[in-house]
């Protein structure tokens, strides 16, 4: 399968707005675009029913593709770390489906977007080994490449080079096409947001893909996602 996974260096750093800029690029270029998000916490609850808000967003940018309830297969309300919130409810995430869930879009995509849930070292169930199920291990054993979205704030580059070594270390053979640099919030007093792009331009062994600034819709210079998907980016 071609797609790419998107991680972030923490929570709230804007992957499902990279993710959703990214999906409204290929499908406007005319490419059939899944969306997976394998598991979400933090669900309102509408009724009887969990509303998968970053799932629902990627999902309307991709131009609604497929069923919405293979978007998110498991929703959890609690705006916890995945296993903690299924516990509340008395439940376990499926560590099994979490992968096999991404079967649905086999058929049905040209590429397909994945976003974890928070940062590479972050919780999502306790696996079928009965140690901790993470990010990491998920995106591993998808084998697509990684998309890590970095929030431009101070502290940024210390986060970046931190989860791009944890990828390094636990999953050598993961390609990492590379990095958004994403402006989620105002930081007028910030001096670090006009040099964070060439600090880490300097210091990574990955490409920064795109600077994107706050209310950005589109990415400002063309980029071939399909290729990224493809082959990610040279070790």
């Amino acid at each position: 399968m071609i797609g790419l996974f998107l991680t972030g260096t923490n929570t709230g750093v804007g992957k499902t707005y990279v993710g959703a800029m990214i999906a409204r690029t290929l499908t406007s270029a005319g490419h059939r675009v899944g969306v997976y998000k394998p598991v979400e916490s933090g669900c309102p609850r509408d009724g009887d029913r969990l509303s998968a808000t970053d799932a629902e967003e990627l999902w309307a940018a991709a131009g609604q593709p497929g069923e919405l309830q293979h978007v998110c297969p498991q929703r959890f309300e609690a705006p916890l770390a995945p296993p903690q919130a299924a516990a509340l409810e008395g439940k376990a995430v499926d560590s099994r489906l979490l992968r096999s869930g991404l079967d649905y879009w086999r058929e049905r995509s040209d590429i397909v977007l994945v976003e974890g849930a928070g940062g590479l070292m972050s919780p999502l169930s306790n696996d079928i080994h009965g140690k901790g199920d993470y990010n990491i291990g998920l995106a591993r054993d998808l084998g697509l490449p990684l998309v890590v979205v970095a929030v431009n704030e101070l502290g940024t580059i210390n986060a970046t080079l931190q989860t791009l070594i944890t990828a390094r270390t636990l999953a050598a053979d993961l390609p990492i096409a590379g990095v958004v640099l994403n402006q989620s919030q105002a930081h007028s007093d910030d001096q670090s947001t006009s040099s964070n792009a060439s600090e880490l331009t300097a210091r990574m062994e990955v490409p920064l893909l795109a600077t994107v600034e706050l209310g950005q819709r589109t990415f400002a210079t063309s980029i071939d996602w399909l290729a990224l998907a493809t082959r990610g980016s040279a070790r």
